[in-house]
């Protein structure tokens, strides 16, 4: 029994470094991509792109090495929760690599269409946001830390927030100089993709609920989610 548990725990370590290096990789396609649409960096873009295909890739490598391990090891509990999670922040990272496409793809139009007037400094900000966001969910996850995840669910309401600000004053401007509506969509269109990307990050940190406490808080409130991260304390 001991070696069927060391092999589950060696079988499961793997998946959860795959999911790693997928979150890393599809860090990096937001960043390249905030960078080709702000800098105008079409070679940037067209790397994007190119490397999609390798984050679809790791998607469906680590849900055949799940669907493997649930096949063989058929694990109970705090075990089967894990695995399950994985598989959900798998799919959640392989959206997220959807958006940084789509902002890349943006910023290729752009390079076309000329800059926007407006928008670069919400794209910088809220990108660096969502890519923190990201970056602390999966660390989360990785050390089971409920108070960090907490920590990502509380910043995608200002997220939220900023993005529905940013949306406002894009409008207002577009509807006072009419000529720079197209390249000025395009810059909402990105800072949609961002706001997305924190809901996908918001979702992994909800995970990590889940895999510590086997509670699903999804589509729960932050106060309601606050409350049960302090009745775990």
């Amino acid at each position: 029994m001991d070696h069927i548990s060391q092999q589950f725990d060696a079988d499961l370590g793997a998946i959860k470094g795959h999911v790693l290096s997928m979150g890393g990789l599809v860090e990096r396609q937001i960043v390249d991509a905030l960078h080709a649409i702000i800098e105008a960096d079409s070679q940037r873009a067209e790397e994007v792109l190119a490397r999609e295909r390798e984050v679809n890739r790791m998607e469906v490598s680590v849900d055949d090495e799940a669907t493997r391990i649930l096949v063989k090891r058929q694990p109970a509990a705090s075990d089967l929760r894990t695995v399950l999670a994985l598989i959900k922040t798998v799919r959640d990272l392989e959206r997220v690599g959807d958006e940084a496409k789509k902002i890349a793809k943006l910023a290729l139009k752009l390079t076309e269409e000329g800059p926007s007037p407006r928008g670069y400094h919400e794209l910088r900000h809220i990108g660096a946001e969502v890519v923190a966001m990201l970056h602390v969910a999966l660390d989360a996850m990785t050390r089971l830390d409920v108070e960090a995840a907490l920590g990502v669910v509380r910043r995608d309401k200002d997220v939220d927030r900023e993005y529905k600000s940013a949306t406002r004053e894009l409008v207002t401007y577009m509807m006072e100089d009419p000529r720079s509506i197209s390249r000025v969509m395009n810059i909402m269109w990105a800072l949609r993709s961002l706001e997305r990307i924190g809901d996908h990050a918001r979702n992994i940190a909800e995970y990590v609920f889940y895999m510590a406490k086997g509670k699903d808080l999804r589509h729960e409130g932050l106060e309601s989610i606050e409350s049960a991260v302090r009745s775990w304390s």
